[in-house]
């Protein structure tokens, strides 16, 4: 089992949450590109937290690259005031080490200490955190803009929620592949859970994790689509990353022409339309 002392480059906020600064916030400081979540949705990247309230999951995905097996040693929850003040006191940490960077611009440094985007999606399940609504409320009154990226498996935590963007995160399509690929038995949960997304009122986002030879039929999740209905839907290809290449091999991350072809094999069989791309990322995003 792994220890908060394995997670490198982590600030660990009180007894179960932890802030990472993220590659595109380090990119976008150095002038050197930034997330597609900024070109997709207007975010802007050098001034996104990336947190996590919940260093725990439900579930032990195949194609996660995350540490599986992390149970941070605690017998209460933290307060949501408490994590959202500390988490951005841990970023102002993480982000004093950029100062005397080469090629870093000062005056994005400078905004990136007063982050406005937070992204509830570092590792772990954000939803087991009992008081995930009020975390994000908190956000909220701080002028944040929220995304949400959850695997769906607690929807009476989405039914109280309101950040501004929710992220429900597909890699299976029906209970047995759930099981194949996730390594649960929490599919009707998920089910529950993306029909409470076609009736939110935030903005909501179905992400396909895709891989290949094991997820890359467009029709099989047309179903799930139809379902949760969102704004959007972004086809992502799996990253051959970190603990998941334990479990899978190279050959399992598609190229993004791949994931350009799958993506518009599933807009003729929705009422989706291409809208935009990353490359160097390797997602496409549609939209209603």
């Amino acid at each position: 089992m792994k220890t908060l002392a394995d997670l490198k480059g982590y600030q660990i906020v009180g007894k179960h949450s932890a802030v990472k600064t993220c590659l595109w916030l380090k990119k976008s400081l150095k002038d050197q590109g930034f997330c597609y979540k900024q070109k997709f949705y207007g975010i802007s990247s050098h001034r996104c937290l990336q947190m996590t309230p919940a260093l725990i999951c439900n579930l032990s995905c195949i194609h996660c690259w995350r540490p599986l097996d992390l149970m941070p040693p605690f017998k209460e929850w933290d307060d949501p005031s408490f994590i959202v003040e500390e988490s951005i006191k841990a970023q102002r940490r993480l982000l004093s080490g950029f100062h005397g960077t080469e090629g870093v611009n000062k005056k994005k440094l400078m905004e990136a200490y007063q982050p406005n985007q937070v992204a509830i999606s570092l590792i772990g399940e954000p939803t087991l955190y009992p008081c995930i609504d009020e975390l994000i409320d908190e956000f909220n009154k701080k002028g944040f803009t929220t995304f949400l990226v959850t695997n769906g498996t607690n929807p009476k935590a989405l039914e109280v929620s309101e950040p501004y963007q929710l992220y429900i995160s597909i890699t299976a399509w029906d209970s047995e592949s759930h099981k194949t690929l996730q390594k649960g038995n929490l599919w009707e949960r998920i089910e529950q859970s993306l029909k409470i997304m076609s009736e939110k009122d935030c903005r909501t986002v179905i992400r396909l994790t895709l891989m290949r030879g094991v997820n890359m039929n467009p029709e099989k999740f047309v179903r799930i689509i139809e379902k949760a209905s969102p704004d959007f839907i972004e086809a992502k290809a799996y990253m051959y990353l970190g603990y998941s290449r334990k479990r899978l091999s190279r050959d399992a991350m598609p190229e993004h022409s791949e994931v350009v072809e799958f993506s518009q094999e599933l807009a003729k069989l929705t009422s989706y339309e291409i809208r935009d791309e990353s490359e160097i990322s390797r997602v496409v995003l549609l939209e209603r």
